[in-house]
């Protein structure tokens, strides 16, 4: 039995990890470039009636994205169903992609809110530790080090070449 509870911890961090660290890359850039769109009026009033929302209907603002994000994504699967598997790709990635800023916008917004929602305010913090303590242990592996080796020689390749 403790065989099989280490075995399906390891399946669930291999598959968590890659989730998380999309997350992780692209959460704060992303809220930075929707917060930019504060600068219009009706962005900011949107942003304003956001953070004016009660707890339950901060946790109802974030099924609209996923709803309206919903047929895209279906529409994405019928494309790899029909054997468009590039623009299938490029549909869901751009999704993910799309999603992910919509939401970590939408949590800056109303995470007030939904920290008043006791079973919220008592998960979300153990959430958030354990998340930072995953990510923590994936930036200390050598196959980290490795990647980010390799990526900044890249980089600094290409600006060689560039300049070239």
């Amino acid at each position: 039995m403790r065989i099989l509870k280490k075995l399906l911890s390891i399946l669930g961090m291999a598959l968590l990890v890659p989730v998380l660290l999309f997350e992780e890359w692209g959460w704060e850039p992303m809220a930075r470039a929707m917060a930019r769109l504060a600068r219009l009026r009706l962005w900011a009033r949107i942003e304003a009636a956001l953070r004016a929302l009660p707890p339950w209907g901060a946790v109802l603002a974030f099924f609209v994205p996923v709803l309206l994000l919903l047929p895209v994504k279906l529409f994405g699967l019928f494309l790899l169903g029909e054997g468009h598997a590039m623009s299938a790709l490029l549909l869901l990635l751009t999704a993910k992609l799309l999603g992910t800023a919509i939401l970590a916008w939408l949590f800056q917004l109303v995470e007030p809110a939904l920290m008043r929602i006791p079973w919220f305010a008592r998960y979300y913090p153990r959430w958030k530790r354990w998340k930072d303590e995953v990510l923590t242990r994936v930036r200390q592996s050598r196959p980290w080090h490795i990647v980010q080796y390799l990526k900044e020689r890249t980089r600094r390749g290409w600006r060689r070449l560039r300049k070239g």
